[in-house]
């Protein structure tokens, strides 16, 4: 027999690390001691204080500090709901199920309309709204509605506090060094991703290595935000790192950009490609300089002032030398930097990263969450359910929650799960074992154990985190430690059957008025695209260059996650070919100054612009002709005895680049020919 199993160093203990360790025992450690002083303070439902504990259980310091204040406000928001509803609605059963489920559709709405804590304080306002309101439903004194809603708000702080204590005493990993480690291995990840897109032509890797690298870059804003609650140094740096963030996205529409010249360019010269990799293998080097730069540059540097798209390639890629150079050397101040030298560094002025908001999506979530809790309150009305509140409150849980997640069937399925589970679990526990303690100190003898172990499996089974997470917070309000403890059998029973109820009933929810399809979705950001970059091409847009690039990747980052591989691709490549556009049009508007009929040619590239883009598509026979055009104009002015001509050709020409590929896209007219064939008899005849 192969006992080898039993050895140490092979169990789940003896396989951990020191830092999952850590994280293991901060985490029991907080969730018994908030258990423990919520049983001191003689609160009513102790285990929610465990719960909230089990929450902020995040692995780093900034995580802890962002969640904990959203979880407040948002706690404090929903108890303040919570009193005004079941105060004044109360007694009309109705009533208060219309303004309960109103607020939960409202909040469900505010939540997918914003991201990070602002979504997070909103989505938990909801749902702790229902937990006190549907708790109250039975009180006849109208001041016990405010007790009971301070009681949870106070167990949910105490929670919060423990959790905070905790992370004092047993710090983990600091979140400026996960966000600066997270900049230097993007900044060299650019550069492998301008060596697949310049020197390699595999266009299912391309497509790939584009939408996984706009992903990081974004998932690292949350880094951001996370450190800027962590450390003081890193509130000073904010502005630095917002500036870094925007350097990175601005590569990556340069490398993109390179690359659809180098499709463009019939002449390229014949040691292109051995220069590209004498460049990136400088680049990749952390003491590169200009002058070692520019000797490599040199080699293809043109010499003929009337070869525009030579003179525009190599002005780009000096452009992007200079641009990886200059976020080096800020990256490298920001690393090296000692507490006296943080207040010198004073980066350039950068906006925040624009976010995309789907306001049909977040409305229909909203309505969603609002039809399902109103059936739910009335069939618990119309059956007079004792443990109807349970359920409804679950439902309203998965409803706001699971919301705005990518595939809230998934997240609602392993919910049910982790509820079966635990129903089974807690049953034999709490009438197994926890009869059997007259002593909360004897129950944490069992209790320590488990928590220990669940938490290393969290840890160490990667692919059921999810389901260890949810059984960690859940356990709490399954287990139902209070004071004095209570133990009915029928009672236990008829709750867990009703929060399993619950869930199911948000997964029907989801499953009738499903989110829109990844389709359907990715037309919606389409459209929004063009929008936006119409905006871009008026006197006056209302989002700058820097604003309307984050925004163009936030929406690209939307359906990363779909299995939908056409519309994945579609958006990327409609927001690639409208940023680099948009790109050319910020740098011809450098000529508004200029009096000269070069001004005029500039005016006409733009305007040619307005004539191919609107909300629909794009309309070929202008685009045919306005490519045709600017080819036109590109040849002529390189013939420009003018400098400035030769330079303003160069830029025509990178509009030529970009908009080519939009030759792939489908016509207004196509799509008009779509619609009325979708509006027809299967005879064909108009309906």
């Amino acid at each position: 027999m192969n006992l080898s199993w039993l050895q140490w160093n092979k169990t789940l203990w003896g396989r951990a690390t020191a830092s999952q360790w850590r994280y293991a025992l901060r985490n029991s450690i907080a969730m018994c001691l908030a258990l423990w002083l919520a049983f001191v303070l003689e609160l009513d439902e102790p285990y929610w204080a465990f719960t909230s504990a089990a929450v902020v259980s995040f692995p780093t310091v900034g995580g802890v500090i962002s969640k904990s204040i959203g979880r407040i406000i948002g706690s404090v928001i929903g108890a303040c709901a919570a009193v005004l509803i079941a105060g004044h609605c109360l007694n009309d059963p109705w009533l208060f199920s219309l303004a309960i489920a109103s607020w939960l559709g409202f909040c469900t709405y505010i939540a997918n309309q914003n991201q990070n804590n602002v979504a997070y304080a909103f989505a938990l306002s909801g749902y702790t709204a229902a937990i006190i309101a549907f708790s109250t439903v039975n009180v006849t004194d109208t001041g016990q509605i405010f007790d009971i809603a301070q009681a949870r708000v106070c167990e949910v702080i105490i929670g919060i506090l423990c959790g905070g204590f905790m992370m004092m005493l047993l710090p983990s990993t600091s979140d400026g060094d996960a966000l600066l480690t997270s900049l230097r291995r993007m900044h060299n990840q650019l550069l492998e991703h301008a060596k697949l897109l310049w020197l390699e032509d595999n266009n299912s890797q391309i497509r790939y290595s584009h939408q996984n690298l706009i992903s990081q870059i974004l998932t690292m804003n949350l880094l951001r935000i996370q450190a800027f609650w962590s450390h003081y140094r890193l509130r000073k740096q904010n502005n630095l790192l917002n500036y870094l963030l925007h350097q990175q996205l601005g590569m990556t529409s340069v490398i993109s950009s390179i690359r659809r010249m180098m499709l463009n360019w019939p002449d390229s010269p014949k040691n292109l490609n051995e220069v590209l990799q004498q460049l990136l293998h400088e680049l990749s080097s952390p003491d590169t300089n200009k002058y070692r730069l520019a000797k490599i540059l040199v080699q293809i540097k043109p010499h003929n002032s009337a070869d525009f798209r030579h003179q525009a390639f190599w002005t780009r890629l000096h452009d992007f030398c200079w641009l990886y150079l200059r976020t080096e050397h800020w990256l490298q101040r920001v690393e090296n930097a000692n507490v006296a030298e943080v207040l010198l560094l004073v980066a350039p002025k950068a906006s925040k990263l624009t976010r995309h908001t789907d306001s049909y999506e977040a409305a229909w979530s909203g309505l969603r969450t609002f039809v399902c809790i109103l059936i739910a309150c009335a069939y618990w009305i119309n059956t007079q359910w004792n443990s109807g509140g349970a359920g409804v409150t679950l439902a309203a849980i998965g409803c706001v929650l699971y919301s705005s997640t990518a595939s809230p069937i998934n997240s609602i399925t392993l919910l049910i799960k982790s509820l079966l589970v635990l129903f089974i679990a807690c049953y034999m526990i709490r009438f197994g074992l926890m009869v059997q303690f007259d002593d909360l100190w004897a129950f944490y003898i069992l209790l320590f154990p488990i928590l220990i172990t669940m938490q290393m499996m969290k840890l160490q089974d990667k692919t059921r985190a999810a389901l260890w997470g949810q059984l960690i917070v859940f356990s709490g309000s399954f287990l139902e430690m209070t004071n004095p403890p209570v133990y009915d059998y029928s009672a236990f029973i008829n709750d867990g059957l009703a929060k399993i109820a619950g869930v199911m009933l948000a997964g029907v929810a989801f499953q009738l008025l499903r989110p829109s399809s990844d389709k359907r979705k990715s037309r919606r950001i389409i459209q929004a695209l063009r929008r936006d970059f119409i905006d871009q091409l008026s006197r006056r847009p209302q989002l700058s260059h820097l604003q309307f690039e984050s925004l163009i990747y936030h929406r690209i980052s939307q359906l990363n996650q779909s299995n939908d591989q056409i519309s994945r691709d579609w958006l990327l490549r409609w927001g690639v070919v409208l940023l680099n556009c948009s790109h050319v049009v910020w740098q011809l508007r450098k000529w508004e100054t200029r009096s000269d009929p070069l001004s005029a040619v500039k005016n006409t590239c733009i305007h040619c612009l307005k004539g191919i883009m609107t909300e629909r598509g794009v309309s070929h026979p202008v685009l045919d002709a306005s490519l045709r055009e600017l080819q036109r104009i590109s040849e002529a002015l390189a013939q420009h005895h003018n400098e400035s001509a030769k330079e303003l050709a160069g830029l025509i020409w990178r509009l030529y680049c970009s908009l080519s590929q939009l030759q792939l896209s489908i016509s207004t007219e196509e799509k008009l020919a779509e619609q009325k064939t979708d509006l027809s008899d299967p005879s064909g005849k108009p309906a």
